[in-house]
């Protein structure tokens, strides 16, 4: 029996010791879940109570070289709602429904997903300040209303392809948009709500909103007002002659940056679903392959020059066409321009005079020229969809082929390539890289800064300033008469070439292109012009394009303050047969329902106001009779 009483005794103790045991680690285990783990267990807890409704960081602006704004963003708020929270959905629905002008049904949908939180789109999301205000004050339980915000565009199509378009998310699709969408966008905030597994509120638990953070602001190479003047040309073109498609590139020949990029057919990136997705998603002046007919010249008149194959006061004759290995190839005029110097072959646009330099220069060298000068290879332009062109393959070719090579037949070029082609011939002999990003720039720190990127040398600086002497001389004596400025010193060449289709030529129809280049004795600004099949015209570059090409320089002299000079190639006497020269009168101030009648010239009229705030050409400056005078009103 004692010794039963000390066996049970001995047990009593055991348990005592095992409870104690297990009673200092239960305190142990609490303590350290309490003390040393609680932050973790509770930030863990707080995850499985949160509910975040999400709101997008505003996108940073866009801007010209100048600071004005391209594209912006504005305050478009989103509903977001969560459905466990939602007591009453059917009269939830028919509330959300009647504010956002949909159907019920569309709305209910969102509210019986089972999902934590759910943004109610499209309907609810970027909508009106009014729409939202109202949202908030029906006090709906399980809805809220976050902030949220839109890309705008005050000017709308605009620059468009090079801009691109931004997608429902708020994410950049393509063009600037897209390839600057990391800088562009910001970070992601937040509304956070606490709640139960059953989606009720934790009301000791205090909602908290996560500031999202703006993007960083873009800055272009592009002056808005040459832009605007290029957006509006082509506009008017487009009324007058009913043009397929049409495209038009300023540039800086010194650095090859863009001043101005614009095209036809376009749309408004802020409805490109609208419109189809060739159109939204091609850039033309990088993306189209097209032969460049006489624009080309440039490039074999710049090659010859510094080979030494011909000088400018040689004497050609050229009786209206050329034999090659028994193949005939006619002039673009009948019968030929007769006897004629080198500097007249440029000045005429004469085929045979490039047919008989490119012959003397060789397949070889010939296109060892076309290659450096960026044909056959993409620019590298900063953007997206760029092509390479289409060149001849030099080893199958003959001379039937190097001969229409010679005055742009037969390869296909990119828009880009062609400026920047004829950059390097007028600058110095330099070709560069184009592109259209200045900077990139947050609270004033610069992220990124693009400078002018030298490719390589292609002509001489004296070959340069020969190439620049014969462009004037085709502006003032030759088929670019119609760009030519009185007071300017303006080069220009023009172009008419066939549009291949299925491997031939399509009768009648064309693309006409110019370029035109000023000052010729230090050129800043270079604008060419492409119109694909104009309608009700004649097929010349020069009739169509030089006219137009004549006024977005003229206009751009004033935005870029470049000064006349006296000291350039005077207009050919021939073209001011049965035609007089006037100086122009001052307009500036006068209301614009009292302008003077004139049969001198006529009138063009910018803007909306009722008082001349200035005019092109200036007070004082020549011009010939039948041109025009351009008006700007203002208040």
């Amino acid at each position: 029996m004692k010794k039963y009483r000390l066996l049970k005794a001995k047990r009593v103790v055991f348990i005592y010791i095992i409870t104690i045991i297990g009673f200092v680690a239960l305190i142990v285990r609490l303590s350290y879940v309490k003390i040393i783990k609680g932050q973790d267990y509770y930030s863990l807890a707080l995850d499985l109570w949160t509910r975040t409704a999400p709101t997008k960081g505003v996108r940073g602006n866009i801007y010209d070289r100048n600071g004005n704004l391209i594209v912006g963003s504005y305050l478009a708020p989103t509903v977001v709602c969560i459905p466990k929270q939602v007591e009453n959905k059917d009269e939830t629905a028919n509330t959300l429904a009647n504010i956002l002008e949909v159907k019920k049904e569309d709305i209910l949908k969102h509210l019986n997903k089972n999902v934590s939180v759910e943004i109610i789109k499209p309907s609810g999301r970027y909508i009106s300040v009014d729409k939202a205000i109202e949202i908030i004050n029906k006090n709906i339980k399980g809805i809220y209303v976050v902030s949220d915000s839109k890309r705008s565009y005050p000017y709308q199509s605009v620059l468009a392809p090079i801009i691109g378009v931004v997608g429902s998310d708020n994410q950049g699709i393509t063009g600037i948009e897209y390839i600057y969408d990391s800088y562009l966008k910001g970070s992601i905030g937040g509304l956070n709500i606490y709640t139960d597994a059953h989606g009720n509120l934790i009301s000791d638990l205090t909602s908290y909103y996560n500031s999202a953070t703006s993007g960083a602001d873009v800055y272009l190479t592009i002056d808005l007002n040459i832009q605007l003047i290029l957006e509006r040309l082509l506009d008017n073109a487009y009324v007058k002659y009913n043009y397929d498609e049409a495209i038009m590139i300023a540039v800086n020949p010194k650095t090859s940056e863009v001043l101005g990029m614009a095209s036809r057919p376009s749309f408004n990136p802020e409805n490109y679903q609208d419109y189809s997705e060739e159109v939204y998603n091609r850039n033309l002046p990088i993306w189209k392959n097209y032969e460049p007919g006489s624009v080309q010249k440039i490039i074999t008149y710049a090659a010859g020059l510094e080979e030494g194959v011909f000088t400018m006061d040689e004497m050609y004759h050229d009786p209206g066409y050329l034999v090659i290995d028994g193949v005939r190839i006619k002039d673009w005029k009948a019968g030929g321009h007769g006897t004629e110097t080198f500097l007249q072959v440029i000045e005429n646009s004469c085929n045979p005079g490039f047919m008989t330099i490119g012959m003397r220069l060789g397949k070889d060298r010939l296109f060892k020229y076309i290659r450096s000068f960026g044909l056959g290879k993409k620019t590298g332009i900063d953007l997206l969809g760029e092509s390479s062109g289409i060149l001849f393959n030099e080893e199958k070719i003959g001379n039937v082929e190097l001969a229409t090579a010679s005055f742009g037949q037969g390869n296909a070029v990119t828009a880009i390539q062609l400026v920047n082609a004829a950059s390097a011939a007028v600058n110095g002999g330099i070709l560069n890289t184009p592109y259209v990003l200045s900077k990139i720039e947050k609270n004033g720190e610069i992220l990124l800064q693009k400078e002018p990127t030298k490719v390589r040398r292609v002509i001489s600086e004296e070959t340069s300033s020969k190439v620049r002497y014969a462009l004037e001389s085709v502006a003032s004596r030759g088929t670019a008469r119609g760009a030519y400025i009185d007071g300017y010193r303006v080069g220009g060449k023009t172009g008419t070439a066939q549009i291949a289709e299925n491997g031939s030529y399509v009768s009648g129809k064309y693309i006409l292109s110019f370029m035109g280049i000023a000052p010729m004795d230090d050129p800043e600004i270079l604008i060419y012009l492409a119109i694909e099949n104009p309608k009700n015209t004649i097929q010349y570059g020069g009739v169509v394009c030089a006219p137009i090409v004549k006024e977005a320089l003229q206009e751009s002299f004033q935005i870029l303050g470049i000064e006349p000079s006296s000291d350039g190639i005077p207009l050919d006497a021939r073209y001011y047969i049965d035609k007089q020269i006037y100086l122009v009168d001052d307009y500036i101030g006068i209301n614009i329902k009292k302008l003077p009648y004139t049969n001198k010239y006529n009138f063009i009229i910018e803007g909306n106001g009722n008082t001349v705030i200035s005019q092109v050409p200036a007070p004082g400056e020549r011009l010939i009779e039948g041109g025009s005078v351009i008006i700007y009103t203002g208040e």
